[in-house]
């Protein structure tokens, strides 16, 4: 198949998701009010194509709880992570967590994680975000722990009986730049450790994704999909839509499948902070295309 031919594909894709998803999100207010049953579990089982699709909190890092469950439910979307606008874990009661998570499990999303948390040596506040996590039914929290704090970490990820996902921010990042360092980090520790891959900040830490997940594949307990027009080596970030940028998508979704990849794939869109349902819409249609392709 013809280079042209690929790009006219991709442009039907992402044309039929503006069609068939952004109207629908023009009038939040309504689809927030729409009753849709509880979920039960902190994560949903549906998958599309093999795998689970979820939203990255900071996606809607500009929106309010009631926003976010709209787009989610406009895009039929599961899994979602919750962003410290929507609930600050480090800060927060578990009686203000149960009280947001049941906004997002009446309207049938699971919390399939968090945004990320950081978490220092000091025990009173770290074990507060697990109090909050555990109190919200979160499958995976995202974390950054300092380094010293690892040993407390690991201590309450047993004891709490809750899975964690180090992530990697990019060559900006003076703890965990790329996967490999988050790997590092926790391949000694407990199995309730692991790392959640953000193959944009990947890329621009000159690590490949697709070799990445593959060689890390038995902790990547959360990924977080994203394009970028940056280049390896990057300090600056250019987010476009996915499909749209210089990230190899149908090779993450492929070594995804082909991993038998478990928990969520979390759609992170950052192009646009004040709204970002188009380019979300799109993103997320472009890749349903791809799986279904696949399949």
């Amino acid at each position: 198949m013809s280079s042209s031919r690929v790009f006219t594909r991709r442009e039907v894709l992402k044309s039929a998701a503006l069609g068939a998803l952004a109207l629908p999100l023009l009038d939040a207010r309504a689809l927030a009010a729409d009753p849709v049953a509880a979920t039960a579990g902190s994560v949903n089982e549906d998958r599309e194509h093999g795998l689970r699709l979820g939203v990255a909190g900071y996606t809607f890092r500009d929106l309010g709880a009631a926003e976010s469950i709209a787009a989610l439910k406009a895009l039929r979307i599961k899994n979602a992570c919750v962003f410290k606008n929507q609930l600050n874990w480090e800060t927060a009661t578990p009686d203000e967590a149960r009280a947001v998570a049941a906004k997002y499990h009446a309207a049938g999303i699971a919390l399939s994680g968090t945004g990320v948390v950081n978490l220092t040596n000091d025990e009173a506040k770290s074990r507060r975000a697990f109090d909050n996590v555990r109190a919200a039914q979160v499958a995976t929290m995202i974390c950054k722990p300092d380094r010293d704090a690892l040993p407390l970490v690991e201590k309450l990820a047993k004891e709490y009986d809750q899975r964690l996902a180090i992530h990697n921010h990019g060559p900006e990042d003076k703890l965990y730049p790329s996967p490999s360092d988050t790997f590092n980090a926790v391949k000694s520790l407990d199995a309730r450790l692991g790392v959640c891959i953000d193959i944009g900040h990947s890329m621009r830490a000159k690590a490949d994704p697709v070799a990445t997940i593959r060689q890390y594949a038995s902790r990547v307990y959360d990924l977080h999909l994203k394009d970028s027009l940056a280049v390896p080596g990057a300090i600056a970030d250019i987010p476009v839509e996915v499909g749209a940028g210089n990230i190899d998508i149908r090779g993450v979704l492929r070594v995804l499948l082909d991993i038998r990849y478990r928990d969520v794939v979390e759609f992170e869109y950052e192009k646009v902070a004040a709204n970002p349902i188009t380019g979300l819409a799109e993103s997320v249609g472009y890749v349903r295309g791809v799986l279904a392709a696949m399949s």
